[in-house]
């Protein structure tokens, strides 16, 4: 069996050969420093893993290392970047945002691994309307993904996003204002948030227009902010379910398969994952990595109504356990997760310094996990 049929299998819920192993997506620094400057796809094959190789081009996402956003640009939305630090191990830019409303403004810093916040975009009440009726949305540009996912072929699966600084409204508003002021907001002026995430939506849901016909496998919503380490299963039912579950809605018109993201805290919001439609939750980080669950817990709870990946600690067991250990986890992962299908083992999340024979060590003790 192929790691594309072996994925796909378990995205559907099915049993496939043996348990699918990967990671959710592999950093530029990683490759750079461990793997001599490969490509992702080629970082896959070496180690031995199924490859999930994720899009990013007309994504607009702003934690890109090399994130461009003058890209998008139109003659009544002009962000005009002034570059404090050039440095790659410390780079600082400031934007400044002209539109015939008024002037926005942000500011990101960054290094060789990630990029962050340091001010963020909404700053008043009324710098939402700029928003709605400036801020682009692009058109997915569909022969690149074409040429990507045939790249790809036999070797595993090609992940887009939704457009945004996160796919997810909720997730997205958290990257246009502080997530402590914008929770806040929800009890002090809920009806501004939801008028807030009504303009992302759609706005997401126009770029959703211009996705049919890509050829993804799977689509990633979602994001962080909404995991319950951050947020209450109240608030992620009134602000995440139903702008969530109307964007995957019109994914699943497209036939998409939908990855719902949540960075592993995923404890009092089970229902609302299974409610919103998606057809597979991710990372089921453990508590060991920040979630606050272990992943076998959170399966007990949803059973075969939605795929799972992820449940792998990327620090304590790729990076510095010991070979024993990642075979020991990820064999345990097999019998409380995977024994009846539709789980993916994967990492957690990103990892940055890990070694690449442990990679190969994670692949190899998945080859030996057979259905």
């Amino acid at each position: 069996m192929t790691s594309k049929e072996r994925l796909m299998i378990a995205l559907k819920g099915g049993k496939p050969d043996r348990l699918p192993a990967s990671l959710h997506q592999w950093q530029g620094y990683h490759l750079d420093t461990y793997m001599g400057g490969v490509s992702d796809l080629e970082a896959f094959k070496h180690v031995g893993l199924d490859a999930q190789i994720q899009y990013f081009e007309d994504m607009a996402q702003f934690w890109l290392v090399d994130a461009d956003f003058t890209k998008f640009n139109t003659s009544t939305w002009k962000d005009i970047p002034e570059v404090i630090s050039a440095n790659p191990d410390k780079r600082i830019v400031h934007h400044t945002i002209e539109t015939p409303g008024g002037i926005l403004t942000y500011k990101t810093a960054g290094d060789r691994k990630t990029t962050w916040i340091n001010e963020y975009l909404i700053k008043r009440d009324e710098d939402i309307k700029l928003i709605r009726d400036y801020m682009p949305v692009p058109k997915l540009n569909l022969a690149p993904i074409e040429k990507k996912y045939n790249e790809i072929g036999d070797d595993g699966i090609l992940r887009g996003f939704v457009w945004g600084d996160q796919a997810g409204c909720w997730q997205h508003a958290a990257c246009l204002m502080d997530i402590t002021e914008l929770i806040y907001a929800t009890f002090e002026k809920p009806d501004w948030v939801h008028e807030l995430l009504k303009i992302l939506l759609n706005k997401k849901l126009q770029f959703i227009e211009s996705m049919k016909g890509a050829r993804f496998d799977l689509i990633e919503t979602g994001g962080g902010a909404s995991s319950s380490t951050l947020v209450s299963p109240d608030l992620h039912k009134e602000f995440c379910l139903p702008y969530d579950r109307t964007m995957h809605n019109a994914l699943h018109d497209l036939d998409f398969l939908i990855s719902y993201h949540t960075c592993g805290g995923t404890f009092g919001i089970e229902e609302h994952i299974v409610e919103n439609g998606c057809d597979a939750s991710e990372t089921l980080a453990p508590p060991s990595v920040g979630g606050n669950q272990e992943p076998w817990e959170f399966k007990k709870k949803v059973g075969d109504r939605i795929a799972c990946i992820g449940g792998v600690d990327q620090y304590s067991v790729l990076t510095s356990g010991s070979k024993e250990k990642i075979r020991q986890i990820t064999q345990k992962l097999f019998e409380t997760v995977g024994p009846d299908g539709g789980y993916i083992c994967a990492a957690s999340d990103h990892f940055f310094d890990t070694p690449p024979e442990n990679l190969a060590i994670f692949a190899k003790a998945a080859k030996e996990c057979i259905y």
